[in-house]
């Protein structure tokens, strides 16, 4: 399939920076959400069409999202963080517990690929039990993913030292061994 033809889900979407990489890389989105109503201004300013639906995902009835190839998510990260106040999954009020949101959608949707995007702490937090945990469902759920802690700095020509971790997961195992995570560049 022509990456033209891919379609996107962008959850969490702040302002449509995950989104703007993947428009510019060929992708469509169809499906735009975050709780936040200010950044609706701005993303609703950024994009034509999805606007930005501002609503709670646990309210959002899965089966009435359109039909996508990526799911894509920068889900919250204040209850991993270190930075934060650390309660990761129990944390209702900040977020921590809508990893678990996107493994609904991934269970009922079933979407060919997936882009997770977090702090760097996520893979280290709880000793490592809440990345397993992480890694686990998503398996269970058929996927085949890869993780890996990118830097701005050093992999996207930005300035600021700003560590995430990305995972990606895809149903074909033959794509999830073919994909490679960027290779650093120079900072310019």
């Amino acid at each position: 399939m022509p990456r033209n033809e891919f379609r996107t889900l962008d959850l969490f979407a702040g302002v449509g920076g995950i989104r703007i990489g993947f428009e510019n890389a060929g992708f469509k989105t169809v499906f735009a959400n975050d709780n936040n109503k200010i950044c609706k201004l701005t993303y609703d300013l950024n994009f034509e069409e999805p606007k930005l639906l501002v609503k709670d995902v646990w309210k959002i009835y899965i089966k009435n999202i359109p039909d996508f190839d990526v799911l894509l998510a920068g889900f919250p990260c204040q209850a991993f963080s270190i930075a934060g106040n650390q309660i990761g999954f129990k944390d209702e009020k900040t977020g921590g517990n809508l990893f678990f949101k996107i493994a609904q959608i991934l269970m009922i949707k079933k979407p060919q690929a997936f882009m997770l995007e977090n702090v760097k702490n996520l893979k280290s937090h709880y000793k490592g039990n809440t990345f397993n945990m992480i890694k686990n469902t998503l398996e269970k759920l058929g996927y085949h993913i890869k993780a890996e802690v990118l830097n701005s700095m050093t992999h996207g020509n930005i300035p600021q030292n700003r560590e995430r971790i990305f995972i990606i997961g895809f149903l074909d195992k033959e794509k999830a061994e073919a994909f490679e995570f960027p290779d650093e560049i120079p900072l310019t």
